[in-house]
C-alpha cells in the first residue's frame, strides 16, 4: 500500500530539488522559516520538520542562532537509498548494532544539557503514549535515542545514525498504532536514562538490549 508523503515531506522534497539544481549553492544559507513558510503556503511546524528530515538527510546543517547552511548536493544518497530498499530485519540489525555502541559510548561521554534534553523528552514521550497519540509518541522516542547517538561522542555515529533513524521512525508510525507498546516499555526507557545519567555503560547496555527486543 503506497503511503502518502507527509506536508512537511513534500516541502522537505521541494528544497532539495532547489538545491539539486543549483537554486542554492553549498555554504549557502537556506531562507528563513518564515519565509519558506511563505513560499510553499505551509505552517511552521512543517517548514521545522522539512528542514530537519534534510538535515537528517545530510543535505544542510542547522546551527542554532545562525541559521541552516547547504552542506551537500546530494546528501546520503547512496546510503538512504540503500535504506530504502531494506527489509525490515535488516533495518532493525543495523539498529542493534549502532544503538549498543552508542548508548555504551553515551554513558562514558553525555553532558549536563544532553542529559536535560532527554529528561525532557522522555518526558513528552510518556505523556503523549498515555494520551494515545501514536505519531507524536512515535517522534519522542526516536527523539530520545537520536540525543543518545549525539551523546556518545562519535559525531560518525550519530550521523549514521540519523540517518537511520528517519527510517525507523517511519517503520514504528506504520507499525503502532496505538501506544501500548510504548507504555510498557517507558519505564526501561527511563532506567536507561538513569544508568546514563550514572556512567554506567554495562548496565545501560543490557537495557538497551531489552529495549531492542521489545519492537
Amino acid at each position: 500500500m503506497l503511503q502518502r508523503k507527509s506536508l512537511a515531506q513534500e516541502v522537505a522534497d521541494l528544497i532539495k530539488q532547489d538545491i539539486q539544481v543549483g537554486v542554492y549553492s553549498v555554504n549557502e544559507k537556506l531562507p528563513s522559516e518564515p519565509e519558506l513558510m511563505k513560499k510553499f503556503g505551509v505552517g511552521r511546524s512543517s517548514v521545522r520538520e522539512a528542514v530537519k528530515y534534510l538535515e537528517q538527510s545530510g543535505y544542510v546543517n542547522v546551527v542554532q542562532g545562525v541559521g541552516t547552511h547547504v552542506i551537500s548536493t546530494t546528501g546520503h544518497q547512496s546510503l538512504v537509498s540503500t535504506l530504502q530498499q531494506a527489509d525490515l530485519t535488516e533495518l532493525l540489525e543495523v539498529r542493534q548494532f549502532l544503538e549498543t555502541k552508542i548508548v555504551e559510548k553515551a554513558a562514558l561521554n553525555r553532558n549536563e544539557d544532553q542529559l536535560e534534553r532527554m529528561h525532557v523528552v522522555l518526558q513528552k514521550r510518556n505523556q503523549f503514549a498515555k494520551e494515545s497519540r501514536p505519531e507524536e509518541t512515535v517522534k519522542a522516542d526516536v527523539e530520545f535515542h537520536t540525543i543518545l547517538a549525539e551523546s556518545c561522542g562519535n559525531r560518525l555515529l550519530y550521523e549514521l545514525y540519523k540517518v537511520v533513524s528517519v527510517h525507523l521512525a517511519q517503520f514504528f508510525t506504520e507499525r503502532y498504532l496505538e501506544t501500548e507498546t510504548f507504555i510498557r516499555s517507558q519505564k526501561l526507557h527511563e532506567d536507561l536514562f538513569v544508568q546514563i545519567k550514572a556512567q554506567n555503560p554495562v548496565k545501560a547496555l543490557k537495557i538497551i538490549k531489552q529495549i531492542i527486543g521489545t519492537v
